[in-house]
């Protein structure tokens, strides 16, 4: 019996480890593709990473979307509804194999046998209907402290990574760590690379992430509201607890992280912000007189 746990649970780290890796090089190549270029002076060390669900976000990314796929009529109000009710027992009961299984299926139910090119412009509509009114004031001007710093910020969800890069762009972030979806000629097959970026494979992608772009993860921010991203919480320098769920509250004040809650309508200016910007923010100055990268120019 033990034997068969500890197979079971090295196979999920090494899907882990597949997703977190897939992801990283998602939101590396969507960088390079872009057409902005890193201004001198970025902190080429130093970044800070945010989970979107009730942390960026009020309420789930994924269901917002899910309504806005209703609202066109690609599934019927019975199946958000049962969408709706795995969210929640996912969020309240944590992860388990039962819940991992209902979210992995639910998650390729969204794009199997689609085209990318139509999820990528559904979603940008979805979010304007649906999601850019659920955005945290705080949240995000904490965000905007970080790029005013010089520092890159990503997003880290188990949204599909399209949605996720959406959701980045529209809030002028550098980009997004999300699910990736196998696809075919420009067509999702039904499966996951990996595993859907959650819990441990969130650590994985930043760690990835980090090795690509030559981030010092001491210097680094992350920020979330659930006690499964603790593992993404722990890789960083400063771990930051961002509308906590009960659990992570208790982790965050026996490790001494901050916690912040914008739930209530406070103000990123009414916290001691800078201290948010911890290690990443120290050296500054020397990372400012670095070249940009050779990529970049």
């Amino acid at each position: 019996m033990t034997g068969s746990r500890t197979g079971q649970s090295r196979e999920e780290l090494a899907r882990a480890e597949r997703a977190g890796e897939a992801s990283a090089e998602a939101a590396y190549q969507a960088e390079q593709a872009g057409t902005e270029r890193l201004a001198p002076g970025t902190d080429l060390t130093a970044a800070a990473f945010f989970d979107v669900d009730n942390t960026m976000m009020a309420g789930a990314s994924t269901f917002h979307y899910a309504r806005g796929l209703a609202a066109r009529k690609f599934f019927t109000t019975g199946d958000l509804a049962r969408f709706a009710i795995r969210q929640v027992k996912f969020r309240i009961g944590g992860e388990n194999a039962g819940d991992m299984t209902s979210a992995r299926e639910e998650a390729l139910s969204f794009v199997a046998g689609r085209q990318v090119a139509e999820i990528v412009s559904l979603g940008e509509e979805i979010y304007d209907e649906l999601m850019a009114d659920k955005i945290y004031p705080g949240t995000r001007e904490l965000a905007q402290r970080h790029l005013d710093a010089g520092q890159r910020v990503w997003l880290v969800t188990a949204t599909p990574v399209e949605l996720a890069q959406i959701i980045a762009n529209r809030l002028g972030l550098t980009g997004a760590l999300g699910t990736v979806a196998a696809t075919e000629n420009g067509t999702y097959t039904g499966r996951l690379v990996g595993e859907l970026l959650h819990g441990k494979a969130k650590a994985a992608a930043v760690r990835a992430l980090a090795a690509r772009e030559g981030l010092d993860l001491r210097r680094c921010t992350a920020y979330s509201d659930s006690i499964n991203d603790v593992p993404m919480l722990s890789v960083v320098g400063t771990a930051v607890a961002v509308n906590p769920d009960a659990q992570l509250r208790d982790v965050a004040r026996r490790r001494r992280w901050q916690v912040l809650d914008f739930r209530t309508g406070r103000k990123a200016a009414r916290i001691g912000v800078p201290s948010l910007l911890g290690a990443g923010a120290l050296g500054g100055a020397v990372a400012a007189g670095l070249a940009v990268r050779r990529r970049y120019r």
